[in-house]
């Protein structure tokens, strides 16, 4: 059985633990005043599986390091291209074979 948070007029909040199939409380157990309302609050998903990536779940607005965010394409003149990383790469292969 859940339980059910409700709020009175006067600002008393209290919990109630019933079924779901009861009749919502109508009055306040601290003041006897009504209306009273239920208050509800978001549940947090995750979605656990091999169907389910971990950037399905929004992070905010995280930026890459060396992104300024203005969003225009440009890569800085220090970030050096993929065909300058592939012959670094080969360099350092050729130079590991030769120790």
């Amino acid at each position: 059985m859940p339980i059910y948070e409700y709020r009175c007029p006067d600002g008393h909040t209290f919990e109630i633990f019933q079924r779901m199939s009861d009749l919502p409380v109508e009055v306040c157990e601290t003041c006897g005043k009504g209306p009273v309302e239920k208050l509800l609050y978001p549940v947090a998903v995750h979605f656990k599986g091999s169907g389910f990536y971990s950037t399905d779940y929004g992070r905010g607005s995280r930026k890459r390091d060396g992104e300024d965010g203005d969003g225009d394409g440009a890569r800085p003149a220090t970030e050096s291209t993929g065909s300058e990383k592939t012959a670094d790469s080969a360099e350092k292969k050729a130079a590991a074979a030769d120790s």
